[in-house]
């Protein structure tokens, strides 16, 4: 099945269950249609299990007159100070399971809330997740569920059992042809959501590479460096109108497809033209007498297709093949991940790459283990302190708190590359607002408070020395912002327009060991720097890169020539965050924590005020392209504030372990260097 056809089956499907549900009669039948019609399942009825019996055994406590009883009648009892245990059996029913994929679901009738306790046959009131949870209880430990869903046949509440305390995800069944692809973890039996998202962005980025090959072809043998420049550009605005007729920003679906189609070969340059044209045009500025077809596409602003010097050339039958067919019928763009998709998109229209054999991308795996620790694990902490508010007001207070305050953090990545730190950090903070927007949400009506989205892409800086990177950034945060905000809309039910583009990116282009950090954004407004600065050796250096090394560190400064290029970065940022709470977490090679070069690098350093508050040790860092080259890694977190008490060393396997300090070495014990002598430490020749 392709996605176009799931997406028709999906859409299909939710028309056929609109305003049907009834629990006891109609739960098989809804999953099974499900199941085979959206998701490909060749006989449902041998994967999905219906009403499965389990024996609950539960003990009620009762007070005994222990010394008026033979031992005959305590025997059984577990009696203590007159107390006795009375063990009850009982049947419990779980409405469906999915064992091969570890899912259970729990299924209510059409117009209940899937987030009010109902009364059970006890007499206790339980939420319907709740009351899969005591379900779970019952099971072997080897059958608890990775993943527990809730449904009332209009809405699928999701609970991923790893973090079984968070909000859970919400879909609507009358958005499921938009998002299928967040309920595939239950036939997905090898992965989850994330490697769905790897691999249709992987594809997506194939399939503008066969776009970008047959465009090239058509600026002659040899392009100009400026014709190479247009069609990167070009590519970077035909992606953004292929993804924005998918995820609805345009006005209709296919919207894009369907203007092109209506143009021969020959006139569609012509049309791309105009149509760039009218997108960069207010409404209240175009031309009245237009072709009411380019009339109805909105303004989108931001500065997308406001060059109007790039360079198209000529289309062709293979060309409009390509566009229309591989990458608008048979993909569908909204279910990409922006941050892999950005990375991958640049490298596969990245000469170098190419040639190289792939596309190279930072997996979302590996991004966290930068952005946890820094920066999120202590805001999803805080988030769910608010969570545990029992009492309304001052639960809904300290979230609309802790919004403004999320709100008001800007990040820097000083080599952002194609922007993936920058875009899975602001997709993961929208997350936490939006849960925060939940709970104020629900108590707006009678409160009168606001819940606007207050997060927003301008409080994410980067600096990237490739001009195409640099646009495929700014294209990869505008495709996250869009994703966010549908999130948003499924939670308050209100229409928000995307377009036109209100938020602005701040990725500027330049050689970050050049440019003064302050004038990106300054110190004084910044709260986290992270990255993954470029890895070059000591002995690998250009010319020109010694001479950026050089330019940072000074003459005076000790072996930097024996310095490899990223501890340029990490000089570099100490500057911006001394006498400052700022925090930092770059990603290097591990040669910066082992040999002459902690010395070199880090002594200085911390005899200024610098210390480390976690750190990942060597571990393989391994690039998700078709040669899989793999670099020996380090993550570093340092800050010049208040130290914390409690410091973090992270082996190769994850596990944390709480230290009282970190040296240079990334070792629990003094900050200790050991240096090159020019005389022996003892008596020896």
């Amino acid at each position: 099945m392709t996605q176009a056809e799931q997406k028709q089956a999906a859409k299909e499907f939710a028309e056929e269950w609109n305003g049907k549900g009834y629990e006891k009669g109609e739960t098989a039948r809804f999953w099974i249609d499900l199941l085979q019609n959206v998701y490909g399942v060749s006989d449902a009825t041998k994967v999905i299990f219906f009403e499965e019996s389990l024996e609950e055994t539960s003990f009620t406590e009762s007070q005994n007159d222990v010394s008026g009883q033979s031992a005959t009648q305590t025997a059984g009892a577990d009696a203590t100070d007159g107390n006795s245990l009375n063990k009850r059996q009982s049947r419990l029913f779980v409405d469906c399971r999915i064992p091969s994929t570890s899912v259970m679901i729990e299924q209510k009738s059409i117009g209940k809330d899937l987030r009010k306790p109902i009364k059970q046959s006890d007499g206790t009131f339980l939420t319907p997740f709740q009351q899969a949870k005591r379900y779970v209880a019952s099971l072997p430990r080897s059958e608890h569920p990775k993943w527990i869903v809730t449904c009332n046949f209009e809405e699928f509440l999701i609970y991923n059992m790893e973090n079984p305390n968070a909000e859970p995800e919400s879909l609507l069944l009358k958005d499921l042809h938009k998002e299928y692809y967040r309920l595939q973890f239950l036939v997905d039996t090898g992965s989850d959501n994330v490697r769905r998202e790897e691999e249709v962005s992987v594809e997506a980025a194939r399939r503008v590479g066969l776009l970008y090959d047959a465009l090239y072809k058509q600026y002659g043998e040899q392009p100009s460096a400026e014709e190479l420049k247009s069609l990167n550009a070009l590519c970077v605005r035909l992606v953004f109108c292929l993804y924005a007729e998918d995820a609805g920003i345009f006005g209709h679906h296919a919207m894009f497809h369907d203007y092109m189609k209506s143009f021969k070969p020959e006139n569609a340059r012509t049309a791309l033209i105009e149509l760039f044209k009218m997108l960069d045009t207010k409404i209240a500025d175009r031309d009245k007498f237009a072709d009411d077809k380019l009339l109805a596409f909105p303004y989108v602003n931001g500065g997308l297709f406001a060059d109007e010097k790039i360079i198209i050339p000529r289309f062709n039958d293979e060309i409009l093949t390509i566009l229309l067919k591989d990458c608008s019928e048979d993909f569908d763009w909204s279910a990409i991940s922006p941050t892999i998709f950005g990375a991958t998109f640049e490298s596969t229209l990245n000469p170098q790459t190419r040639r190289s054999g792939g596309m190279h991308y930072t997996s979302i795996q590996n991004i966290h283990k930068v952005i946890d620790p820094l920066f999120l694990n202590s805001l999803k902490y805080e988030l769910e302190q608010i969570q545990n508010i029992k009492a309304e007001k001052p639960r809904i207070q300290k979230a609309l708190d802790f919004q403004t305050k999320i709100a008001s953090l800007k990040f820097f990545d000083p080599a952002c590359g194609s922007g993936n730190f920058l875009t899975e950090s602001y997709m993961s903070l929208r997350r936490l607002e939006n849960e925060a927007i939940r709970i104020s949400y629900k108590g707006e009506a009678s409160l009168g408070l606001d819940t606007d989205i207050k997060v927003s892409i301008k409080q994410f800086y980067g600096i990237e020395i490739n001009d195409f990177a640099v646009s495929v950034a700014k294209t990869a945060l505008w495709i996250a912002e869009s994703q966010m905000l549908a999130e948003t809309v499924a939670i308050t039910g209100k229409e928000m327009d995307f377009l036109p583009l209100k938020s602005y990116t701040n990725i500027f282009e330049g050689n970050a060991l050049c440019k003064d950090w302050n004038e990106v954004v300054p110190s004084s407004e910044l709260s986290y720097i992270m990255g993954n600065p470029p890895f070059v050796g000591a002995r690998l250096m250009s010319a020109e890169q010694k001479e950026d090394l050089l330019s940072v560190f000074g003459k005076d400064w000790k072996n930097i020539g024996n310095m490899d290029y990223v501890c340029g970065w990490y000089k570099k940022a100490f500057e911006l965050i001394n006498t400052t709470g700022i925090k930092a977490a770059l990603v290097s090679t591990n040669s910066i924590t082992q040999g002459e070069q902690v010395a070199n690098l880090w002594k200085p350093l911390f005899e200024q005020g610098l210390h480390f508050d976690f750190a990942y040790r060597t571990f393989r860092w391994d690039s998700e392209s078709a040669l899989k080259a793999h670099v020996h890694c380090v993550i570093v977190g340092f800050s010049c504030g208040q130290s914390p008490s409690e410091k973090i060393i992270y082996d190769e396997s994850g596990r944390a372990n709480k230290v009282k300090n970190i040296n240079g070495y990334l070792v629990d014990a003094d900050n200790v260097f050991i240096e090159s002598r020019n005389k022996p430490l003892c008596a020896v020749p």
